[in-house]
């Protein structure tokens, strides 16, 4: 399969999807990418945008088992790990799969659930399996996290730590709509809801197989990789920030290269692929301190600043 095929698909998910969410189409091409990089996504932002819909509708578009977990104070590891149940019949403990035993999981509201519930999920996106009674269950492939949060509301909330946002490969804002855009759900779903479960299924797990096949095949030049390292590398000693970005960072963006240059249709990564990814890989993985949280700094801000001092590669070099 080529690179040519990665593009199709694409297109032709985000333009399912925006028969349901409207003007988000850059946010369901980027959950693909992550899909097809074996990746995880967080989708961070205010209530009312439509981060449930849009992650139900890319989850719909793929003929995948679905599960979704409303996170809350009171949720523990087992209600999304599954629980192993003494059977008397037969005398032995038998494992009940929880919610995270599927293919794509929606994680809504992950915020609200506990670190101990959070510590579940930790394993599961980074180890691909879980733990239930000292007994190890693999999970299925492809397995695809989509998780929210609400910046907005503290109460009642549990901050994920480092190591847990660490584990996603992007961190994605959807933001307000335009007025147009705002008018088109107004005429969209005023007169009817459009339902996700209306959606029709594009890809199963072949498919998707054979993409995530070709979008590893993208050749990164030297050059376009040396620049992934300098930015990654840069963030370490930008001003205001405490934390800089992690070598599974430097990956990380490695991977959503790979993929933006796929989803374009060409072969070969250029230093433009990197930067449109830099911002959704860096963002959530920089820790600013408190003086610069006090003048109003932010991850974007440092990550614009270093994509804009950095020198870019030659694409000539990129393509070689």
């Amino acid at each position: 399969m080529t690179v040519a095929a990665v593009r199709e698909a694409a297109e032709r998910l985000v333009r399912q999807v925006g028969t349901v969410v409207v003007g988000k189409d850059r946010v369901a091409e980027q959950l693909f990418a992550a899909l097809l990089t074996g990746g995880h996504v967080l989708l961070d932002d205010v209530p009312g945008v439509g981060k449930t819909t849009l992650a139900r509708a890319v989850a719909r578009s793929l003929d995948l088992e679905f599960r979704r977990i409303q996170c809350t104070p009171d949720l523990v590891p087992s209600d999304v790990t599954g629980v192993s149940i003494y059977d008397q019949r037969t005398s032995r403990f038998e494992y009940r799969p929880g919610p995270l035993l599927s293919n794509v999981v929606l994680v809504d509201e992950i915020n609200r659930a506990t670190p101990r519930a959070q510590s579940a999920l930790l394993e599961a996106m980074q180890e691909g399996q879980v733990t239930v009674d000292e007994v190890t269950h693999r999970l299925p492939e492809p397995f695809f996290v989509i998780a929210t949060q609400n910046p907005v509301e503290l109460e009642g909330t549990f901050p994920l730590p480092e190591a847990q946002l660490d584990r996603f490969l992007l961190q994605m804002e959807l933001g307000y709509p335009s007025a147009d855009e705002e008018d088109r759900i107004l005429r969209v779903h005023g007169p009817q809801q459009v339902a996700t479960d209306t959606l029709t299924p594009l890809f199963d797990r072949d498919r998707i197989a054979e993409l995530r096949a070709a979008v590893r095949s993208v050749r990164i030049g030297d050059a376009v990789r040396r620049y992934v390292v300098d930015i990654v590398r840069a963030t370490r000693g930008a001003e205001g920030v405490d934390l800089g970005a992690s070598p599974r960072a430097a990956l990380a963006l490695f991977r959503a290269t790979q993929a933006h240059a796929a989803m374009r249709g060409r072969e070969f990564a250029l230093p433009d692929d990197v930067k449109s990814q830099a911002p959704a890989v860096l963002r959530h993985r920089l820790f600013l301190d408190a003086a610069a949280q006090m003048r109003g700094r932010t991850a974007d801000r440092v990550v614009g600043e270093i994509l804009a001092r950095v020198p870019v590669a030659a694409e000539q070099a990129a393509a070689g």
